[in-house]
């Protein structure tokens, strides 16, 4: 006597639905944290370096901060403090060109709002080409 059974054998299935929700879930999250991704709004323009673009630019402003908040624009130091000597101080050097480019180079450890306020004072004269003067590490030097 034979007893036979109505399967065919076992069948598996894999419920992937709840798969699904937690790779929609996981999409969702990606979507909305890559959003909101702000980038800088500062445009800085380096110099580039090469031996034609050298000769057919005028000479780059320089504005630099010591430590202490005081400013030089080229050699000379800016007397008073503000936003006013030091406009007056760069119009004078750079004259009615504003296409020029001006290198800010700040000490390391002034304050950040030394920076601004040079960046303000030159955003107020209507110059657009600004580099920061920066120095390698160490270790980008071979060293």
């Amino acid at each position: 006597m034979r007893i036979s059974n109505d399967r065919r054998g076992d069948d598996f299935e894999i419920n992937v639905v709840s798969l699904i929700d937690v790779l929609l879930t996981l999409l969702m999250f990606f979507v909305l944290t890559t959003t909101f991704v702000q980038h800088s709004r500062l445009k800085v323009n380096l110099p580039q370096a090469s031996a034609e673009d050298r000769d057919m630019q005028p000479p780059a402003i320089t504005v630099m901060v010591d430590r202490d908040g005081r400013f030089y624009v080229g050699s000379d130091e800016v007397p008073g403090a503000g936003v006013e000597p030091l406009k007056a101080a760069i119009a004078r050097v750079a004259g009615d060109d504003r296409g020029q480019t001006v290198v800010i180079r700040a000490d390391a450890l002034t304050a950040h709002q030394n920076v601004v306020t040079a960046m303000d004072a030159l955003g107020q004269l209507g110059f657009t080409h600004l580099s920061i003067a920066t120095t390698p590490t160490p270790s980008e030097t071979g060293q």
